[in-house]
């Protein structure tokens, strides 16, 4: 098992972080197993927030699961411990279209104010889990009635 971090940080050179809009358009980080080589992976670790000027708005986070990777800059995930080999696992962010989402597959929503940061850590077995299936896997949005701003995202995951 090895572990991995993607972010959409504006110094990872991974395209253009998306501003929000009232409907889920774009995805923040979408992770899916790749057509050649697909592996089994898991989500273990999830930080959402916002890299706006602060005030009272509220956001919508959202992972569900997708069949297919969004048109957007790949980029490798970066391995935590330098040891493990590069992950096979497809890796894009600040997608300005999301992948085609599963209908009703949402496996994680989180209302939440502007002003807060956010992480969730799965306990031990309640990870997010994609089959090693060609191009399944999830993607992370957001959408908010208030705020126009960008959100910003980091998953860790393992490789299996």
């Amino acid at each position: 098992m090895s572990n991995y971090a993607i972010t959409n940080g504006s110094t990872t050179g991974g395209g253009t972080q998306q501003s929000m809009t009232t409907t889920y358009v774009g995805a923040i980080l979408g992770i899916t197993a790749p057509g050649a080589t697909p592996r089994r992976f898991k989500i273990y670790d999830v930080l959402i927030g916002t890299n706006g000027i602060p005030a009272d708005n509220f956001i919508e986070w959202d992972i569900s699961r997708v069949t297919a990777s969004s048109t957007a800059t790949i980029l490798a995930a970066q391995p935590l411990d330098l040891a493990n080999a590069a992950a096979v696992t497809t890796c894009t962010v600040n997608s300005s279209a999301h992948a085609l989402i599963t209908t009703g597959s949402n496996v994680f929503y989180l209302g939440a104010n502007q002003r807060a940061s956010y992480r969730w850590v799965a306990s031990p077995g309640g990870e997010l889990v994609a089959p090693a299936t060609s191009s399944a896997g999830f993607q992370l949005r957001a959408r908010s009635g208030g705020y126009t701003g960008t959100g910003t995202g980091t998953i860790h995951f393992d490789e299996q």
